[in-house]
């Protein structure tokens, strides 16, 4: 007497249902604290869309639910590709937040994967293969984009951890997306036979797995940010003191004071602290052009990975240009502050200061001291 559930079928069974405890686990971590991060809204959406991919993916399902059914699973499916290129951009970058091009990018989408399933489901068009290879498409596309978003802020990322969960992701996400389409593309009419479906469970898994594992031992400051007071709004709107925030040190002096009162420094360690406050504050290292924590730790002699923690752990930031925009926006200050350089235009000041343009001068100022440099300059002036 045969079994009804052949040995692969029970196999993918447990495959899968490891798969959704562990996106409940990541979603669990993901949403443990300060739910409206946009990471944690893209990762938890991510999870649900992969549950359900997961879910439909099933052999018994693909093979005699009918595609009316089926069409709704595809699209979400179909739309994880773009959730996954999301989720990358808001869990690296500090500064990120939705727009309305991401929704369009996921409705988009899933939509067309959705009407490519219906459209199959009642004989196909003249214009299906086209419509399909657009679909087939999208994994591609949003695969480029997410080793890009990956990519832009790699060498600046001062979170070692964050820095490794980076890579896996990247990499064990590329490699899946791919293998996926290779797999669909090899099947009969996009369906994975019950040893190709087991073994697309075990690939996710091996994705998965060690990203969960990884999150579990992650602090998290070290996965998102930490929360900032928002100040209170005066009906009248006031410049912040020239000293700038607390984040910003104003002098080597002062934040080698707080490094010191950190815990575990040693010696070495606050050498290079003193050595790097100097370097940035007396010689305005901050000034040059294309300036990176591999030439700031070439010339102060010392391994990335230890100028990068220094900059993380003593003086609390998590991204190397954010340290460094810190001193370009201090000095920035000072000089729209003064009433001698009245006349100096703002371009220059930003040039000066070791921007590279208006536009990121313009953004970093703004959110270290919650004006425009026009705004600041005029109430400052004003005051004085």
């Amino acid at each position: 007497m045969t079994s009804p559930f052949p040995p692969i079928l029970l196999l993918d069974a447990l495959l899968r249902g490891m798969l959704l405890a562990l996106l409940a686990l990541i979603a669990w971590v993901l949403g443990r604290d300060r739910r409206g991060l946009p990471a944690v809204r893209a990762g938890m959406a991510l999870a649900a869309g992969l549950a359900v991919q997961i879910a439909s993916t099933m052999p018994w399902f693909e093979q005699a639910a009918p595609r009316m059914l089926q069409a709704p699973a595809v699209a979400i499916s179909v739309g994880n590709a773009v959730l996954f290129w999301i989720f990358v951009k808001a869990l690296f970058d500090d500064g990120f937040g939705f727009r309305p091009m991401h929704a369009l990018a996921w409705i988009v989408a899933a939509g067309l994967g959705g009407l490519n399933c219906i459209v199959f489901a009642h004989g196909g068009t003249a214009i299906a293969p086209y419509t399909m290879g657009l679909q087939r498409a999208i994994p591609l596309v949003f695969a480029v984009l997410t080793v890009q978003a990956a990519a832009a802020g790699w060498g600046g990322d001062l979170v070692e951890g964050r820095r490794r969960l980076r890579g896996f992701i990247v990499i064990g996400g590329i490699a899946y997306t791919l293998w996926q389409l290779a797999a669909r593309l090899a099947s009969r009419g996009g369906h994975l036979s019950d040893t190709g479906a087991t073994l697309d469970a075990a690939m996710l898994l091996c994705v998965i797995a060690p990203v969960a594992f990884s999150m579990l031992r992650l602090a998290r400051t070290e996965l998102f940010a930490p929360a900032r007071l928002q100040p209170s709004q005066p009906s009248r709107p006031q410049p912040p003191l020239p000293a700038g925030p607390a984040s910003i040190p104003s002098s080597s002096e002062t934040a080698l004071a707080d490094a010191v009162q950190a815990p575990a420094a040693d010696d070495a360690e606050l050498a290079l602290v003193d050595a790097l406050l100097k370097l940035m504050s007396d010689e305005r290292a901050y000034r040059r052009e294309n300036l990176s924590v591999a030439s700031l730790a070439s010339q102060l002699a010392v391994p990335e990975y230890r100028l990068r923690r220094v900059i993380n752990q003593r003086l609390g930031h998590r991204n190397f240009n954010a340290f460094v925009n810190g001193f370009r926006v201090e000095e920035a200050r000072a000089v729209l502050g003064d009433p001698a350089s009245r006349t100096l235009p703002v371009l220059t000041i930003a040039l000066e200061t070791g921007f590279q343009s208006i536009g990121p001068f313009n953004r970093a100022f703004k959110a270290a001291t919650g004006f425009t440099p026009t705004e600041y300059r005029r109430f400052k002036l004003a005051d004085s």
